[in-house]
């Protein structure tokens, strides 16, 4: 039986960062909304306690922050030709669960896409021309760089962002980014001081002729309080970011910016622990009714509400609205169908250098505290006379120096014993290692649909997913691998180690959580899942905010991109669609 439960004026599916910016931005318009998350709740103070969140064994090796897949998994296949078989292990990427989502375990690398990324097929048909895409599925944004610049201040202000910015107003800063677009002010602090990694690399890229500059950072470089009246702390450079909250205050995530202002509020509600097994649509199918979920003493309830707001991991936005029957589900054969396409990821390699003379200190460490050089990111570089389009940033960031699993050793040395525990002493302090961060572009064979033989434990299909690197992308990396390699041998050291990307998507090691599409926006409604607002086509009383909006990744983390993504979403649900409830939004 069904609980039918009182209306709400707005559900929003997933409480991390896009969650809670848009139930804070439309609880600030007086609507009564309802957030309902499957995973736990976590608080930063009762969850994330200084007595014991810096355990290695329990977060980061036993992943407590992280979905199981006996809550949920995908199939996975390289090719359509492949049977695909169910994940029983996350490890390419680690999807969060609970209050906070992926947020909570990041590592704090905050980017702002550039316009030529979000206009990308315009940008490189005009420059190169189509035969040069003609193997890609690359596809507009249907909003330009200078549009969307307002919500990515709003969202590194809210965050704290530590950074030097390379543009503001269109004068070049000494320091920046030279490569990137205009802003209209600097970071709201400066950077992370930096370690002598990062400072080694950056030296080693000077005097090649590259330019260097500091990661832009979600670890406060200072104490910091957001607009929101919310305090932050300095970093404290523990090295326990990625994959663990913060205890400290010091990485922005929907605990540290948002949540200690959400929670007081009495027209804003969440449910923890209650997983929303679709999306419910009247009659005709064009209008969402509300959502149904399930909790964990297995009862059913029905929540009726006026607007549904997917706010999920990209992945499980995109498989709820394929079960919940919003737009038609892509079929790579005849090309079409909406939901589903797209789907990218992120084309990374990794360069270790070996020295005998210096110390690194790695546990001196932050997510994000770091140098990067994105000379060859994107297009900014000639890819005229490449056989690719398409880049990477290059970056050297020493995240941690967590004792388990962070064992660095030279080529050829055992796997265990003697041997390698010597190996480990020697290298652990005098290993540098950078890498690279690239773009995945979509194409044709690369989507996500429902698979036709497994299901989860409530009966519904499994998503699937079909993916491999297009050879576009491993061409792009090997290059940029050569990059990498000039940077190794400029830094000297006894031996370096370039680990190149190579054909064939492997789910087991970890990779990155960037997945990408599924639900990508545009202009056109045979071609995207929903429009410049994030607002479905077909069903227009829902939107679904996240990386799945994304047609293709760029050589750039997507959490800076999602945040500025959910304050747009949010302005135009307030200024636009309350004037006019369950009417698609137009471009102003």
């Amino acid at each position: 039986m069904t609980n039918i439960l009182p209306r709400k004026d707005v559900v929003i599916v997933g409480l991390g960062w896009s969650g809670a910016i848009l139930a804070n931005e439309l609880t600030d318009q007086g609507l009564d909304v309802l957030a309902i998350e499957r995973g736990p709740w976590r608080d930063t103070a009762t969850d994330f306690n200084i007595g014991y969140a810096q355990d290695e064994l329990r977060y980061g090796i036993r992943r407590d922050l992280f979905l199981q897949p006996t809550v949920e998994t995908f199939t996975i296949r390289n090719s359509p030709s492949e049977t695909a078989l169910p994940l029983r292990d996350f490890g390419s990427f680690l999807p969060g669960n609970g209050v906070g989502g992926a947020g909570v375990h990041w590592n704090g690398h905050t980017w702002r896409f550039w316009d030529s990324d979000l206009n990308i097929r315009t940008h490189l048909t005009e420059r190169y021309g189509a035969a040069k895409i003609a193997d890609l599925e690359v596809a507009d944004w249907g909003i330009t760089g200078a549009e969307l610049e307002p919500y990515y201040d709003r969202f590194e202000y809210l965050a704290g962002i530590s950074g030097k910015a390379g543009n503001i107003k269109g004068e070049l800063q000494d320091g920046g980014n030279p490569f990137e677009d205009a802003r209209s002010r600097d970071y709201p602090l400066p950077p992370m001081q930096m370690t002598y990694a990062p400072t080694l690399f950056a030296e080693a890229g000077r005097s090649l002729g590259f330019h260097p500059f500091p990661t832009p950072s979600a670890n406060l470089s200072q104490n910091y309080v957001n607009p929101l009246g919310i305090a932050m702390g300095q970093c404290t450079y523990c090295g326990f970011c990625e994959r663990f909250g913060c205890a400290n205050y010091s990485k922005a995530s929907a605990q540290t910016t948002v949540l200690p202002v959400l929670m007081k509020k009495a027209n804003f509600e969440v449910r923890t622990d209650s997983e929303v097994l679709h999306v419910n649509l009247d009659a005709s199918g064009k209008s969402a009714r509300g959502v149904t979920y399930i909790d964990t003493s297995g009862q059913e309830f029905f929540q009726p509400a006026d607007l549904v707001i997917l706010c999920a991991y990209g992945l499980h936005n995109v498989r709820l609205m394929m079960l919940s029957g919003i737009g038609k589900i892509y079929d790579p054969v005849s090309g079409e169908g909406v939901v589903g396409r797209n789907y990218c990821y992120q084309t990374n390699s990794g360069a270790q250098v070996f020295f005998d003379d210096k110390n690194f200190n790695p546990f001196i460490a932050a997510g994000a505290l770091g140098q990067t050089i994105d000379d060859f990111n994107g297009d900014a570089f000639d890819h005229g006379g490449l056989d690719f389009v398409g880049g990477a940033g290059i970056n050297c960031i020493p995240t941690n120096g967590r004792p388990i699993a962070t064992r660095p050793t030279l080529p050829g040395t055992p796997k265990w014993g003697s041997a390698w525990k010597k190996a480990t002493v020697e290298s652990y302090k005098s290993t540098l290692a950078f890498s690279s961060q690239g773009s995945s572009y979509a194409s044709r064979n690369n989507y996500l649909d429902l698979d036709p033989t497994y299901k989860d434990r409530f009966g519904r299909p499994l998503m699937r997913m079909t993916f491999d690197f297009p050879d576009n992308d491993i061409r792009m990396s090997n290059y940029v691998c050569d990059r990498m390699e000039e940077i190794a041998k400029t830094l000297g050291g006894k031996q370096h180690v370039i680990s190149r990307r190579k054909k064939g998507w492997d789910s087991v090691p970890y990779q990155s959580t960037h997945n990408t599409g599924g639900a990508i926006m545009g202009t056109n409604p045979a071609k995207s899942a929903v429009n410049r607002y994030l607002q479905s086509w077909d069903v227009p009383n829902v939107f679904v905010i996240g990386a799945s909006a994304f047609p293709q990744n760029a050589g750039k983390n997507p959490t800076g991109t999602v945040g500025a993504l959910a304050f747009l979403a949010a302005d135009a649900i307030r200024d636009q669609y309350l004037r006019n409830p369950g009417a698609p939004l137009v471009s102003a």
